[in-house]
């Protein structure tokens, strides 16, 4: 069962902007505060920013300031708006449930590839 279909990545200049989507399965949407996490080349995945039922928001300290994530719950809908993206921000994103054993998940979406280059 598909639970998480990510869009909106491509090719962005350095200081560029792109805007991220994720549909997600309306049980989890409900059910879970949500997460964009990303894995660059060679690297582990990393935590990018979290949302809870209340709407308050978490940032990765490498994207604090510039990267900000909302929902729309009207469409069980995760965003994740990338401003001021920098060469070290291309990745491979994806959205999933947001929680502390968020490592351990077996179930990833295709994710959506973002690449910031000149």
């Amino acid at each position: 069962q598909v639970q998480f279909v990510e869009s909106g990545g491509g090719l962005e200049r350095p200081g560029g902007s792109l805007r991220l989507s994720c549909a997600a399965s309306g049980s989890i949407f409900s059910s879970y505060a949500m997460g964009w996490y990303r894995r660059a080349p060679g690297k582990e995945r990393e935590f990018v920013a979290g949302i809870n039922k209340n709407g308050g928001t978490w940032y990765g300290n490498s994207v604090r300031g510039r990267f900000t994530i909302s929902t729309d719950n009207d469409k069980n809908t995760v965003y994740l708006q990338m401003n001021i993206l920098q060469p070290e921000d291309t990745a491979v994103y994806y959205c999933n449930k947001w929680t502390t054993n968020w490592r351990e998940f077996d179930y990833w979406g295709q994710g959506t590839q973002v690449t910031v280059s000149s």
